[in-house]
């Protein structure tokens, strides 16, 4: 379990806390809970997301088991600075869809004596590391990676693999159009789709 980090008041900067892992593994409702103690300790927190995440509420960050907590959602990482200028908690949902500048933010905030909290996923459909989020994770004091569990094999997932056949990097979805799959599965159907596709050229 994270520990806060204790506060030393002759420090003048704060830190970042990212938070990662595939989906369905809990990295919302980590982000919600750090952020829920954050405010019964009546530090002032602000939390942020993407305006393309608009899943279950455009103005609330929501687990998949309906955990929320309010949010402000923001077009760029370049509107987050402005709207975060006097807290002490800053959390940030769903970081792999930010463009690169989120990792400027970040640091940024952190210089400025706030704690940053981030979540996202830390690899796409295909298994490549997604976006800011490897930068995010170099940048800062703690890393914590959370798993789902496999649907095939029931071991630790860290995969995100999509049903669907679309190849677009962006795809917002949920338990219909993703599963989390242990290393062994995703890869075992990865190949099973890599074959598929190349049936259908042959075919073709």
């Amino acid at each position: 379990m994270f520990l806060e980090n204790p506060v030393n008041h002759k420090e003048q900067f704060g830190w970042i806390e990212v938070i990662c892992g595939s989906m369905f593994s809990g990295k919302t409702e980590e982000l919600i809970r750090r952020l829920k103690r954050a405010q019964f300790a009546n530090q002032k927190i602000e939390i942020f997301k993407p305006a393309i995440d608009q899943r279950y509420d455009d103005q609330m960050v929501t687990s998949h088991d309906s955990n929320q907590i309010p949010s402000t959602s923001v077009p760029a990482a370049a509107n987050i600075p402005i709207l975060a200028n006097d807290c002490q908690v800053v959390g940030i949902d769903e970081a792999q869809f930010f463009d690169d500048e989120i990792v400027e933010v970040c640091n940024d905030l952190a210089n400025r004596g706030m704690r940053v909290i981030v979540a996202g996923l830390d690899m796409d459909y295909q298994g490549t590391p997604f976006g800011p989020m490897p930068a995010l994770m170099a940048t800062a004091e703690y890393v914590t990676k959370v798993h789902a569990v496999c649907t095939q094999t029931g071991n630790l997932a860290h995969y995100s693999y999509r049903k669907s056949d679309q190849e677009d990097l962006v795809l917002l979805g949920e338990k219909q159009d993703y599963e989390p799959l242990s290393r062994g599965a995703f890869h075992e159907a990865s190949a099973k789709r890599v074959q598929k596709k190349n049936a259908k050229k042959k075919k073709s």
